[in-house]
């Protein structure tokens, strides 16, 4: 839900009432004799030289006429004041007041609100066209962690095998604890063929990894579509943009010239994006005149939208979600479940309740900042709790599985962490690593040599290089070809279509 020029269109009324008034006065003026205007000439002239006088020796009675008198804000002026006449050095006036700003939106304990300078503002503006460079991760500030909300799909985060809840702790080796999410944003992202090195923590671990990603264009598309067995149709959507809606339609009407019979619409690791979006795919699904989802207000005041008339899906239907579903895809997969009965398989949603509006102020900088929370068709508020699915299933415990550094040589009598992860990966994929428990050893270095020599690599027992990215690829491609949720929202499907 984007209306960027709200705050600005503010801003440009009070300064058009002002001039009004001023020109009104302006009139009045003019009706007196000359004397009266060379009075108020003068006035006009004393008044300027009384407070140039005071401004010049830091008169702190001096007031701006014609601004509105706030006393809310007589202790951040003094404030002001005081570091400016007072501070050892000289300071940068633009400086203090954006660190102001930033300390009024952070004192609102909300990771969705944040404040922008024009050079944050204008990458940010990029990072949500169609044609930004980076790793292609959906992160925010969590108690004063950078943690990952979900990776983009086929973006390199998700190929280095960034995941949601993963926390950021360093980038290129910088802490980042206490940073926004809009400071981490503007370290992480880059030019396509450089590289960044991402120091994570995997929730439940007190173990680090290095992960370095080689930064590239994040994939335009956000809807994939292909027909499996039987021909049930799986669309994943992997984000909410301008263009999803048309993509959406798109696919559908691909996926029904294949004789589509059924279909699975796979949100996991969406983490959303524009509310409109969000609706008017709804709008495919929910019958007319019913809740499509409701926006509240402040004041109580509540939006509804309901589904109006147009084409409507007449297939079985189920979708997919897990922690890494936020935002418009828990409104999307909400709305289906609550008002048109469509069953929702995986695991529970991330859980973000609330509407964003942005705003660009005329010099450029930009505020960012909760404006409502919404509700599914029933009334209930997610936020934090996220939805739990009408069937759980989760993934095989390799899913789960740590990123290994390919930087980092494995081999014979290392005990360590990454040794464990490597071969539960070897034993995943068919191997037979020996006991799994984190020590390398004859076994583990005969698994890894029977991996090298089937693909063609050079045979010699460490884990490490083109090695280790072989591995972790065929356990990426085990996943796709065992995906327990995918297999679970077909069965579902395959009641419906008895």
């Amino acid at each position: 839900m984007y209306i960027g020029t709200k705050v600005v269109k503010v801003l440009e009324n009070e300064k058009n009432e002002v001039e009004s008034k001023h020109e009104g006065n302006s009139g009045f003026i003019k009706m007196r004799k000359f004397s009266f205007v060379m009075l108020m000439f003068f006035l006009v002239f004393a008044t300027a030289g009384i407070t140039t006088f005071a401004l010049a020796f830091g008169d702190e009675k001096a007031v701006n006429v014609g601004v509105p008198e706030r006393p809310e804000f007589k202790k951040l002026y003094d404030t002001y004041d005081e570091l400016k006449k007072k501070y050892y050095k000289d300071l940068d006036q633009d400086k203090l007041v954006n660190g102001a700003i930033n300390g009024m939106i952070e004192s609102l304990d909300d990771p969705y609100s944040d404040y922008m300078t024009q050079d944050e503002a204008n990458k940010f503006h990029e990072s949500i066209s169609s044609s930004f460079q980076g790793i292609g991760a959906e992160i925010q500030e969590k108690n004063g962690n950078i943690t990952v909300v979900s990776p983009i799909k086929g973006s390199p985060a998700e190929k280095a095998g960034i995941k949601p809840n993963d926390v950021i702790l360093k980038v290129d080796g910088k802490s980042i604890h206490g940073m926004s999410a809009t400071d981490a944003v503007m370290l992480i992202r880059g030019k396509k063929g450089t590289d960044v090195t991402l120091t994570i923590q995997r929730p439940g671990t007190e173990d680090t990894t290095d992960i370095k990603i080689t930064r590239d264009n994040i994939p335009i598309n956000t809807v994939h579509a292909e027909m499996m067995d039987n021909k049930v149709a799986k669309i994943q959507v992997t984000s909410f943009s301008e263009n999803t809606y048309k993509e959406f339609v798109d696919a559908i009407n691909e996926m029904e010239k294949q004789g589509m019979k059924g279909m699975v619409i796979d949100l996991r690791q969406n983490p959303g994006g524009l509310l409109d979006q969000a609706i008017k795919m709804s709008n495919l699904f929910v019958p007319e005149g019913k809740l499509i989802v409701q926006v509240e207000y402040k004041s109580g005041k509540r939006d509804k939208y309901t589904a109006e008339k147009g084409k409507k899906i007449d297939v079985p239907v189920s979708v997919l979600i897990d922690g890494g579903s936020a935002s418009a895809s828990e409104i999307f997969s909400s709305a289906l479940s609550q008002s048109a009965n469509i069953p929702l398989v995986g695991e529970k949603s991330f859980g973000k309740g609330t509407v964003q509006s942005a705003a660009d102020f005329p010099d450029g900088s930009n505020l960012k900042f909760t404006e409502a929370k919404w509700l599914t068709p029933n009334g209930d508020w997610i936020h934090k709790k996220g939805i739990v699915p009408d069937y759980q299933v989760k993934l095989p415990s390799y899913a789960d599985l740590p990123y290994l550094n390919p930087d980092k040589e494995l081999k014979k009598d290392m005990v360590s962490s990454d040794v464990k992860a490597a071969e539960e990966m070897l034993q995943a994929v068919g191997l037979k690593p020996g006991k799994v428990d984190g020590y390398y050893d004859d076994n583990t270095a005969a698994a890894v040599k029977q991996l090298q020599k089937a693909d063609k690599l050079e045979v010699t027992g460490i884990l490490k290089g083109d090695t280790t990215l072989d591995l972790m690829d065929k356990v990426r491609e085990k996943l796709i070809n065992n995906d327990t949720q995918v297999k679970k929202a077909v069965e579902v499907l395959q009641e419906k279509l008895k």
